[in-house]
């Protein structure tokens, strides 16, 4: 057994793995989620449906492809609280676990195959100094890297910094997320089909902002994945 692997056992020792959900100590073959709850996740499958929920949510607002959730968010359910300790409890492996379950559930898929560059949602540099981390950017890499796709990031960028979107309605979701994204260098994206990547989708008012300057690069296609959906 090498030094690492002595090192992790004398800490799993005294501090034990739990999961992220139930908080039941985890096995050495589990990462962030026990079985019994990653079981429970309640996927949606969507990818397999057009005119799902969220494409519907969506329709008339931008130009897309493809709309794909991993999982509903429900109050009491599984996914809510994996999401707040991946954002708020520096539990950054949650993001990457979920993106890698996404990602398989999703490779092969008529959703993916004309998918050429997955591109996180992305945060403002002062927001991500805050944070220590975008989680859109840890999903995104979690399905980087079950797919295989290569990962954008540099290009999309956020240029006005707002305050969080929680507890806002659509409207004032909207109002503080219009004109804040940018492209670095649209020849890049151009005639690409891009995978945009977020956590949640609720209103889809930061994901229509993102399009609607994704749409200024010429020939560019979107599709969308997000981990939950909240309608």
């Amino acid at each position: 057994m090498s030094r690492n692997d002595l090192l992790s056992e004398f800490f799993s020792l005294f501090f034990p793995k739990v999961c992220a959900v139930c908080g039941e100590e985890l096995l050495s073959s589990e990462e962030s989620l026990c079985l019994r709850c990653m079981y429970k996740l309640p996927r949606t499958n969507n990818f397999r449906e057009k005119e799902n929920a969220a494409e519907k949510l969506m329709a008339g607002r931008i130009p897309f492809e493809r709309i794909a959730t991993f999982c509903v968010y429900t109050k009491g359910g599984v996914l809510p609280p994996l999401i707040h300790q991946l954002k708020y409890h520096q539990r950054k492996e949650i993001g990457l676990l979920l993106g890698r379950l996404f990602g398989e559930d999703l490779s092969g898929s008529l959703f993916l195959e004309p998918v050429e560059m997955i591109v996180p949602v992305p945060l403002h540099p002062r927001k991500e100094r805050q944070r220590g981390y975008n989680q859109a950017y840890l999903i995104a890499k979690g399905l980087s890297e079950a797919t295989g796709l290569p990962l954008s990031t540099g290009n999309l960028i956020r240029v006005i910094y707002n305050p969080t979107q929680t507890r806002r309605t659509r409207t004032q979701r909207w109002e503080n997320v219009r004109d804040i994204f940018r492209i670095a260098h649209p020849e890049f994206f151009q005639d690409k089909h891009l995978l945009l990547v977020d956590d949640v989708i609720t209103t889809g008012s930061t994901l229509e902002a993102c399009g609607i300057a994704l749409n200024r690069c010429r020939g560019v296609k979107i599709s969308i994945a997000t981990l939950g959906e909240v309608f």
